[in-house]
Parts: C-alpha cells; sequence; structure tokens
C-alpha cells in the first residue's frame, strides 16, 4: 500500500530517487578503484595520460559522490510532500465515511488513529527507505567484490560480523515502534492537559478554580512517563549500539594491520592496500547503512500498519449490499422494542422503546436526565444501531437504508453543536455545503433564527472571523476583528445552521435553546413552531412549557417511554409529566409572588 501510494502521487519522483540510488551505488565503488589505479599509476611511474585520464574519472566521481546527497534530499522532500498529501486524503476519507460514532468512543481506536497520523509520511519514507536499502545493497556488493579481490578471507569476516549487527538493530527497530504506540495514551493526555492550559474558552474557569497549576501538573506527569520510556530504549540504544561499533572498530583495525604486513611483505601493492582500506571501510558503512534502512523501513512498516488498519478497516456499521436510498417521509419513523447500550457490558441506554413518530405532526421527548433521550436521537440519525430490535423509516429498516441518503432528509440542532472556528455565513452555510457561498439563503436562515441584526453587526459583517484563534487574510492588517460570540448567539447560529436544510423530512431540536435568556427563548421557540407546522420534528427540552403545544409528548424514564399523548392527556393522566411540569410551573409562580410581596 505505501509503495503504490508514492507511485500514484509522483511516480516521476520514484523514478528519478531509483536513478539516484544506482548512481549514489556505483559512485562509491568507482572512487575506491580509482584512487588504486592512481595509486598504482604513480607509483610505477605509467603514463601520464592514463594518469590523468583515471584521475579524471576519480575527480567526477567524487563531484557525484558529493552532490549527489543534495539532490537525493530534494527528490526525497518532493516525494514525501506528494505522498503524504495521498495518504492525508485517504485516511481522512476513510474516517469519514465511518457512519456512526462508535470507533471516536473507543480510545484503542483513538490511539491507532493518532498513530496512522503520524503515519502519513510512511509512503514516501517507505520508498525513501527502501531504495536507500537497496543503494546500500548495491554498493555493499561492489565493495565486498572488491575485497574479496584482495582477501577473500577478511570478506567473509566483515560479513560475519555484521550478523549480530542486523539482529540487534531489528530488534530495537521493534522495540521503537512498540514504544511509539505504547506511549500514544500519554501522549494523547498530555495533548489535553496542554490544550486546556491554552484554550481560551477554558481559560476563565482554570483561572477561576484555580487548577492551572494542577492541570500543568497532570501535563508534565504524563511527559514524565512517556520521556522515561523513551530514556530507557535510548539507555539499552547506547549499550547495544556502543558494543556493535566497538566490534567493527576491531574487525576494521585487525583487517588493517593484516594489510599492512601483507605490503610489507611485498603479497600487495600500495594501490592494494589503498584499496583493502577503502573496501573494508566500504563494506562496513554500506553494511551499516543498509542494516540502518532496514530497520527504519521495518520500523515504518511497523508504524505505517497502523494507517493500513484505519484505511482498510471494516466499517463501524453495517452497509447493506445494495442499500436503498431513503425515500421521502410519507407515513412516518417507527421504533419497535429498541434495546441499546453503548457498550457490550455497560447498562442499557434503551430498555424496549417502542415508538411512533407520524410524519408532519411535532413530536416531543421529555424525562429526567439520562432517561434515553439524546440516545434515541442518535439512533434516529442512525450513528448508532440498535442491540435490538429496529427503527424504521416508513416502513423500511435504517439498516437497509444508505446512509448518506438517510441524512440527507434530516436536519437538527444538537445540544452539544459545533462552533466552527470560520465566518459567521460559513458557519451557518456549512448547514448545506452545497449554498455555503449562497448570502441570500444563509441570511435568511438566519432572520428566522433571530440572529440576523447581530451577525449584520459585526466588524465585517457575516465575513466576520468567530474566532480570536486563527485570522483570515483580510484580518491580518487589523487583527483585532475575529469576535467571539456568546453561548445565546452561538444557539440561534446553530439554528439558523439547521434552517440551511430546510425542506427536510425530519427535524430534530436536541435542547435548541438552553443557553439563552428567556425573551430569546421565546422567540426562538415562537419561530420554530411556525415552521414545524405541517412538518415532522422531534424536540428535546427539559423546559416543559416549550414542548406543550407539540402534537405527541413521550415521556421517557430510565430507558422507556412510560407515557404518552397530548399536554392536556398527560396532565388529566397526573403522572410524571405532570409532576414535572407543576415543579417547574410552580417554582416560577413563587418566584413571581415572591417579588410582588417584596416592598
Amino acid at each position: 500500500m505505501a509503495v503504490r501510494i508514492a507511485w500514484l502521487a509522483s511516480h516521476r519522483t520514484v523514478l528519478l530517487l531509483a536513478v539516484a540510488a544506482l548512481v549514489g551505488a556505483a559512485a562509491p565503488v568507482a572512487v575506491t578503484w580509482l584512487t588504486r589505479g592512481v595509486i598504482d599509476q604513480i607509483v610505477a611511474g605509467g603514463p601520464a595520460g592514463l594518469l590523468v585520464g583515471l584521475a579524471t574519472g576519480l575527480a567526477l566521481a567524487g563531484v557525484v559522490t558529493a552532490t549527489l546527497p543534495q539532490l537525493d534530499q530534494y527528490l526525497q522532500a518532493e516525494l514525501n510532500r506528494a505522498a503524504s498529501l495521498t495518504a492525508i486524503e485517504r485516511l481522512h476519507g476513510s474516517v469519514g465515511r465511518l457512519i456512526g460514532l462508535v470507533r471516536f468512543e473507543q480510545p484503542a481506536f483513538l490511539d491507532r488513529l493518532q498513530m496512522a497520523v503520524m503515519a502519513e509520511r510512511g509512503p514516501g519514507d517507505v520508498v525513501a527507505g527502501g531504495l536507500g536499502a537497496a543503494r546500500s545493497v548495491l554498493a555493499l556488493g561492489g565493495f565486498l567484490v572488491s575485497l574479496v579481490v584482495i582477501s577473500p578471507v577478511m570478506a567473509v569476516v566483515v560479513v560475519v560480523a555484521a550478523i549480530p549487527v542486523l539482529v540487534a538493530e531489528l530488534a530495537l527497530s521493534r522495540r521503537r515502534a512498540d514504544l511509539t504506540f505504547t506511549i500514544s495514551p500519554n501522549e494523547r493526555r498530555e495533548l489535553f492537559y496542554r490544550e486546556l492550559l491554552l484554550r481560551a474558552n477554558a481559560a476563565k474557569e482554570t483561572r477561576l478554580f484555580g487548577i492551572t497549576g494542577f492541570l500543568r501538573g497532570r501535563m508534565l506527569t504524563e511527559r514524565r512517563t512517556a520521556d522515561a520510556a523513551r530514556r530507557a530504549l535510548d539507555r539499552r540504544e547506547l549499550a547495544v549500539q556502543g558494543g556493535l561499533a566497538l566490534l567493527g572498530a576491531v574487525v576494521a583495525g585487525g583487517g588493517l594491520v593484516w594489510a599492512v604486513r601483507a605490503a610489507r611483505q611485498g603479497d600487495l601493492s600500495i594501490g592494494d592496500v589503498a584499496l583493502f582500506i577503502g573496501a573494508t571501510a566500504g563494506v562496513q558503512s554500506a553494511l551499516s547503512n543498509a542494516i540502518g534502512q532496514f530497520t527504519l523501513l521495518h520500523q515504518k512498516f511497523l508504524i505505517f500498519d497502523h494507517y493500513r488498519a484505519v484505511v482498510t478497516g471494516p466499517p463501524d456499521l453495517p452497509v447493506a449490499a445494495h442499500p436503498r436510498q431513503a425515500p421521502p417521509l410519507r407515513e412516518g419513523i417507527e421504533l419497535r422494542n429498541v434495546w441499546f447500550r453503548y457498550t457490550p457490558d455497560g447498562p442499557w441506554a434503551l430498555r424496549g422503546v417502542t415508538l411512533t413518530i407520524p410524519v408532519g405532526r411535532a413530536t416531543a421527548l421529555v424525562g429526567r436526565n439520562g432517561s434515553g433521550k439524546s440516545t434515541l436521537i442518535k439512533l434516529l440519525c442512525r450513528l448508532y444501531d440498535p442491540e435490538r430490535g429496529a427503527v424504521y423509516w416508513d416502513g423500511i429498516d435504517l439498516r437497509e437504508l444508505d446512509p448518506a441518503s438517510l441524512r440527507e432528509r434530516v436536519t437538527a440542532v444538537f445540544q452539544d453543536f459545533v462552533e466552527y472556528d470560520l465566518t459567521a455565513a460559513e458557519n451557518i452555510g456549512v448547514g448545506d455545503v452545497t449554498a455555503v457561498d449562497d448570502e441570500d439563503r444563509i441570511r435568511t436562515a438566519a432572520r428566522r433564527a433571530g440572529v440576523d441584526d447581530e451577525l449584520a453587526a459585526l466588524p465585517a459583517g457575516y465575513r466576520t472571523l468567530l474566532s480570536r484563534i486563527f485570522l483570515t487574510e483580510a484580518d491580518r492588517e487589523d487583527p483585532t476583528t475575529g469576535v467571539v460570540l456568546s453561548g445565546g448567539q452561538w444557539q440561534r447560529l446553530a439554528v439558523a445552521r439547521a434552517f440551511m436544510r430546510d425542506g427536510r423530512d425530519l427535524m430534530i431540536l436536541d435542547e435548541p435553546s438552553s443557553g439563552m435568556d428567556a425573551e430569546a427563548e421565546y422567540r426562538i421557540h415562537a419561530g420554530l413552531q411556525r415552521h414545524r407546522a405541517g412538518r415532522t420534528s422531534v424536540l428535546i427540552s427539559h423546559r416543559l412549557g416549550s414542548v406543550r403545544n407539540a402534537d405527541v409528548i413521550a415521556v421517557m424514564d430510565d430507558g422507556v417511554v412510560v407515557e404518552e399523548g397530548t399536554h392536556v392527556d398527560l396532565m388529566n393522566a397526573d403522572g410524571i409529566y405532570a409532576h414535572l411540569f407543576l415543579l417547574q410551573a410552580t417554582g416560577y409562580l413563587d418566584d413571581r409572588a415572591t417579588a410582588e410581596a417584596a416592598p
């Protein structure tokens, strides 16, 4: 996969790197042989023309040897840029194709995902490392031939001495890859604490509560834990590689002593000694480079395996072999005996829920925290699948539908909506990316959400960046123009984002006014009520006054629908809904009575 990605990204650069590897393998061997020839011709007083030719060849080989690393470095950087871009595109494309939220709530997957992000340079590194290893092997072959010419015995000794180096380096390579994965959770936690310390929206609370020192301590503890693991491996590498370097020095020193003695006895010429010294150094260098490249390649493969696992991993939710397109909603949505829990051994969030959401009607879900309301919403969007039972769209199991086509028919305001560090217009426009530049639709959605006047009054109007983290190009001249909205403004903007998806079959409103003041809440609910008329909608709110006009109110408790009916029906039933409604109403009336009685 790594080679294929690199080839698709820039096959021309791969070919140039291959040529550079061949030339890089031949050049140092040529330098060694040409050096021998020059020395022997000088000693023997050979013809000047031959000597000049050999010297010229030696000079050219030296130039190639000196300049090739710079070209090789440039080509590797170029390949890394191209291959990384392709790898990033594939990685995020694969993650984007995950249907639900299951993977994003699994720490093991998140650790693997972080490793996959780290491996985005893997394709370029693998190809460059492979060609580098091939170059070292070719150079090794040339130097070994040279060494065999001088002394077959010494050639065998040098090769045998390299075996423990190869074994040790491969073992260290696996340890390095294992360490990277082992400390990944520590690095993620360190990043979490670091962001809390640096994030603007956390600054007021961390300072008011005086927890910056606490968070800093946690961050440094994670760093120290990771550093301790790295230090232990570094010490092991120091001991192993130091011993191996000593072995290589002993072999080279012994070979030099033998060559000098052989030259004194007349068995070797001065050029042969130079060739032997160059070949021995070349063999050891090539062996060291080859082993280094192979172990680095091995480490890259181990890390890249996390990338491969993410990119080629199975879907998080099953997809039908021939999924159906979600049809326009004509009858309604039905949950039949739905059971769901977030983990196999966790508590049930939904326990046998049976509920019908009629088409063209407003259905409200109410209940205490943890009763299963938001979980039910996630199942409607098919962010999860029920463990038992099923959810039906006009009688069709959601698992038979194409997820993208289903979501095209849904719009929503989630309780934990996203505050994008984009412009005001883009924050609304992403509700329908096909119209992200349609100013008329964006302003219409903002007016319906009651936030148009405030956005228009921003320093750059709708083009104002809603962030104090980044700058747009326009802001560089005046970096004070970025704006941070209040919580209520953000919430109305999120409602406007949902309005961008006008005409969808189902509107989901999960606490759409929780951060608003009383006047804004009234206006937004009045607007939503007008918008919901004749449309299929599901509304969740803890403020029961805002749901009393819903056509159907379903009361949930401990993952079960315990009451269902209109506001009048449920008040007459004198059950959980009536109890909660009267608690809230009494609270408001008591506050009003207290205020009126005050002098």
